[in-house]
């Protein structure tokens, strides 16, 4: 199985597709640990306890209809549906789609140094499970 060279992700926020002003993306997973240990035991034991998620973008800035700035600030402080595929190809196994609910916590509207590209990064906690379909 060749690797997976990230340069068409599809990302779509709120049912927005905003992949044209996606510089990177992503997608972290974790599950905390609890300690298990007991009388007797000598090394430690952990054990799985809850899982999380979040999403982390990093957008170009565009003030246009239907881009950035107009996906972003009116759900600010509301929680939305996100996907994310590694391609804009049709959803399969060799490209899942992940789908989930994301919290917009943060939004920085405007970033950036004279004469840089205006963009903004988010960090995204996820709300709920994260789910993946491959057809």
């Amino acid at each position: 199985m060749a690797a997976t060279i990230l340069y068409d992700a599809e990302v779509t926020i709120n049912a927005v597709d905003l992949s044209d002003r996606v510089k990177s993306v992503s997608l972290p997973m974790s599950v905390a640990t609890q300690d298990g240990t007991t009388m007797g035991d000598t090394w430690m034991e952990q054990l799985p306890g809850l899982k999380s998620w979040s999403l982390t973008i990093e957008f170009l800035q565009d003030f246009a209809s239907g881009k950035t700035h107009a996906t972003i600030n009116p759900i600010f402080g509301t929680t939305v549906a996100v996907t994310v595929k590694p391609t804009t190809a049709a959803t399969s196994a060799t490209n899942p789609e992940f789908q989930g609910n994301v919290v917009i916590s943060e939004y920085n509207p405007l970033d950036g140094a004279v004469g840089d590209a205006s963009s903004t990064s988010v960090t995204w906690p996820g709300d709920g499970a994260v789910t993946v379909a491959t057809s």
